[in-house]
């Protein structure tokens, strides 16, 4: 009878590929157990041989149970494995989808934040335009013009009211020192000035010789006074040329109808520009220019000064001469106001007067003078000429508060300094006292005094009459602080 023998190892992971492959061993196993019925008796040999099978057979099924064992662990690790790998991807998917949403989400907020900032800088800048609106549109007093106004109290504030008074009157140098003829400025010349602190003075053709010594006559005159003085000149081109028609080389400009009739608005610009720039190298800073006249019916005692009568044309041109003497920081006085186009008589022989009514000054006279003005004219010279059908009172308009202050001031809205035309002329001296026409044209609206008759009596005169309270000192100091305005605008200039 053949024996069955299990050898320890004789199984190997070819023959059992599975548990089913093990578990029908194990049957067939079982089978062969059933087979060797316990009731037959055999040798003891063969039941030693058979005690030797039963142990084998445990041993293999120990090793059987032990692979079975390790397979089972290998197969549960393999399982954890792959559900690892799989975890591992579903986490690596998550995170990468997690940073792709997160990337999304950072660019939308980024965009969110640049369209804020847009929009915030766009409300920024729409907010700085409206505030440019709000401070420009009010504005006119710039930052220099304060400083101005700050220097001009400054020095009213230290002035005596002898010096507030003088300031007042533009005279000659011989009025002033009481010399015959004037023409350098020495000694007389410094105690004058500190005894009468005058605000001007003018020149004329005697005072001139030469170059040279018209330089040093104005250069020293400046040097000597106190305060920041007006040096003037009658210089308006053509026939009425202090400068030009004294001999000095300059530039000749022609009269100002040749300009008119050229109706070449640029002329009267380089005329203000040429004039401006020879009396400012001289030493001057005040042109008793530009004639703002217009001509009635084409002729004007005034003559060839004027350049004519289209109102429309003159003003242009007035405009013009304006904008390029101001230019050069020469100051332009507009003359004979309110106009002495009509008048055929001459006020430096006596008593004139117009025949225009208000609406006919608006109409024909004024535009010029507004022209004038808006360009920037730091004075207007008003004449000695009667506008009875203006002011009822009869008296020269330099002397009419309703033609100073009321049309000037109030409707023209001149801001300028007002100055008289020569107090020694016939249409003034043949009704009037030196000290009733100071003391008049100062009430009326006057800033300054142009050439009294007799500058010591004018001058006790307007000052007594501030000392006893006729004219009030806040009306002087008015004056001044328009005059000063300009004298300190243009000493920043320097």
């Amino acid at each position: 009878m053949g024996k069955l023998f299990h050898r320890k190892g004789k199984y190997s992971d070819e023959e059992f590929d599975d548990e089913e492959m093990m578990e029908d061993e194990e049957g067939d196993e079982e089978e062969s157990e059933d087979e060797d019925d316990p009731e037959e008796e055999e040798p003891d040999e063969e039941d030693d041989d058979e005690e030797e099978d039963d142990e084998d057979e445990e041993e293999d099924e120990d090793d059987r149970r032990a692979y079975r064992r390790r397979r089972r662990i290998r197969n549960q690790i393999i399982a954890y494995s792959v559900v690892f790998v799989i975890l591992a991807a579903v986490i690596a998917g998550g995170v990468a989808a997690g940073i792709n949403i997160a990337g999304r989400v950072r660019e939308k907020r980024q965009a969110a934040e640049q369209e804020e900032m847009q929009e915030q800088l766009e409300a920024e800048q729409e907010a700085e335009a409206a505030r440019d609106v709000v401070i420009d549109a009010p504005e006119t007093i710039e930052p220099e013009e304060d400083y101005l106004g700050e220097l001009v109290e400054s020095t009213l504030s230290e002035m005596p009211l002898e010096d507030k008074v003088a300031g007042l009157f533009i005279v000659t140098p011989e009025a002033l020192t009481g010399y015959a003829t004037v023409t350098q400025a020495g000694d007389v010349t410094q105690e004058a000035l500190n005894k009468y602190a005058v605000g001007g003075l003018i020149y004329f053709a005697k005072n001139i010789e030469d170059e040279e010594q018209l330089k040093a006559l104005l250069s020293g005159t400046a040097n000597m006074s106190r305060y920041p003085i007006f040096l003037g000149v009658d210089e308006e081109g053509g026939s009425v040329s202090r400068v030009a028609g004294s001999g000095i080389d300059v530039i000749q400009v022609g009269d100002m109808a040749a300009i008119g009739e050229s109706g070449d608005v640029s002329q009267a610009y380089e005329a203000g520009l040429t004039i401006g720039t020879y009396l400012k190298d001289m030493g001057f800073n005040l042109d008793f220019a530009p004639v703002a006249d217009v001509a009635a019916d084409g002729e004007s005692a005034l003559g060839d000064r004027v350049f004519g009568s289209d109102t429309a044309l003159v003003s242009e041109m007035v405009s013009n001469l304006v904008d390029g003497l101001e230019g050069t920081g020469v100051s332009a006085c507009l003359k004979h106001f309110p106009g002495l186009g009509d008048v055929a008589d001459d006020t430096h022989d006596g008593g004139a007067e117009t025949a225009k009514t208000l609406d006919e000054m608006r109409a024909s006279y004024f535009p010029a003078f507004q022209a004038g003005i808006d360009a920037g004219a730091d004075f207007v010279m008003v004449s000695h000429v009667t506008a009875s059908a203006v002011d009822e009172a009869g008296v020269p308009s330099s002397m009419s508060e309703k033609i100073m202050t009321d049309i000037l001031r109030g409707e023209l809205g001149f801001e300028g300094v007002i100055i008289t035309d020569a107090l020694d002329m016939g249409a003034i001296t043949e009704r009037y006292s030196s000290e009733e026409a100071a003391v008049q044209a100062i009430e009326a609206g006057a800033d300054m005094l142009l050439m009294p008759e007799n500058f010591q009596e004018a001058y006790d005169a307007v000052l007594a009459a501030v000392q006893d309270g006729t004219i009030p000192e806040e009306r002087i100091d008015e004056s001044l602080a328009r005059i000063y305005r300009v004298k300190c605008a243009g000493k920043l200039e320097e």
